[in-house]
């Protein structure tokens, strides 16, 4: 073949290939579109809930103030009851009927690991900032899930040594009887073992729970210096209301193992001063920290959760991913997503490991007498930094089936 007739080949092979390669690099329907699942009216609604979807549209106006993407962005949102069934078929409905690309939030385990199964198969993205459960990263991980905030390994690696470090030896725990409890519990007993303290049994609540008597009673009867609370949301609230009404404390110490800011505001300084929990996001923590969440604060009349930061940071990440991307498509986005280190108020030098878990520093705070508290929400002594690197299990104890030992 003669040179200009090779040279016209190659450029015509070129100009064939350009609308496949635009074809591959576009957004599916033209919009990008979230769906938060999150509980919006029950144990979960305070710390998640329809701050869960502010966040979400705080992210969302954003990233397109900031970023000025050549996409548009949509958002609905869905209340799953803390149901797995529930949240699997809305799931499902969004992805087949609403063409959702990613599901924002899943407070709740058994609802997370029931969507991130469904949104996995569908080749869609699950970012959850609420459940913690250890299995989302770890035996039933997925290449298509991101697990932003927090988990049950996380929070005992900070509360549970520092409660033991103080002189809390023996622990009974009092569970919610589901997925996350049980994950939550095992953790913590793993970590007070491993610091030289004993645990001297449990007793299991059902989920949501709202009388409390007979298993703070057991607690009691153990003899236990510390009962490590593993619930959440309300069920931790009305634990705490309970066992002061019964005089169990402060004979015995509570240990809230999952607590949240909105946890202390609804209970008092009074009720919880002292206590120390691990927390991935603290509103009065710096400048940067303190700019958002007053922003936040503007919206919805109380200072963010974790959760709630969380959700904001993990949807940021994601529409930035696309945009770097230059596409939706799951497996793109999740690989920009992994590639991208996470710098915002949330976290610094935050890194998307190859089973989904965002590692990222955690902080063991310790909640402030009244007479400390100087202006609204300011409950929290943050005592320690925890690295990302000591906070989260390691890929070398990981059983998730991406990661190559």
């Amino acid at each position: 073949m003669k040179p200009r007739i090779l040279a016209s080949a190659i450029a015509a092979a070129a100009l064939a290939a350009q609308p496949m390669l635009a074809q591959s690099a576009t957004i599916s329907d033209g919009v990008v579109k979230l769906g938060v699942l999150t509980d919006m009216s029950g144990t979960y609604s305070d710390l998640a809930g329809p701050g869960a979807v502010e966040a979400t549209r705080m992210a969302i106006d954003d990233f397109i103030a900031k970023e000025k993407p050549d996409f548009k962005i949509e958002l609905i949102s869905a209340d799953h009851q803390n149901k797995a069934d529930i949240s699997a078929n809305k799931a499902r409905e969004w992805i087949d009927t609403a063409k959702v690309d990613a599901i924002v939030d899943l407070v709740t385990t058994s609802t997370a690991l029931a969507v991130m199964k469904v949104a996995n198969e569908k080749n869609r993205i699950s970012l959850i900032s609420g459940a913690a459960s250890t299995p989302i990263t770890n035996e039933q991980c997925n290449d298509t899930t991101v697990h932003w905030t927090y988990d049950t390994y996380s929070l005992p690696v900070g509360t549970a040594k520092a409660v033991v470090k103080q002189g809390g030896k023996s622990w009974y725990f009092l569970t919610a009887d589901y997925a996350f409890g049980h994950s939550l519990e095992k953790n913590t007993a793993d970590v007070v073992t491993a610091s030289g303290g004993k645990v001297l049994g449990s007793v299991r609540h059902p989920f949501p729970g709202s009388d409390f008597s007979s298993f703070l009673l057991s607690a009691q009867a153990s003899g236990a210096q510390v009962i490590g609370l593993a619930n959440a949301g309300n069920d931790t609230i009305n634990s705490i209301k309970q066992a002061r009404e019964f005089g169990i404390t402060p004979k015995q110490s509570l240990a809230g193992l999952l607590m949240f800011i909105s946890d202390v505001h609804s209970l008092g300084l009074d009720a919880t001063a002292g206590m120390y929990l691990t927390t991935g996001f603290y509103w009065d923590y710096n400048d940067e920290t303190r700019a958002w969440s007053k922003r936040f604060f503007d919206k919805m009349k109380r200072m963010p959760t974790m959760v709630q930061a969380g959700d904001y940071s993990a949807v940021y990440h994601y529409l930035k991913a696309i945009k770097a991307a230059g596409s939706d498509e799951a497996k793109a986005v999740m690989a920009k997503m992994r590639e991208m280190p996470v710098n915002d108020f949330f976290a610094k030098n935050g890194q998307v490991r190859i089973d989904g878990r965002m590692v990222h520093d955690m902080y063991l705070a310790q909640v402030k007498k009244p007479s400390e508290s100087k202006y609204p929400w300011d409950y929290y002594h943050i005592r320690q930094v925890i690295p990302g690197a000591e906070a989260y299990m390691s890929l070398a104890d990981s059983k998730c089936p991406l990661v190559k030992k």
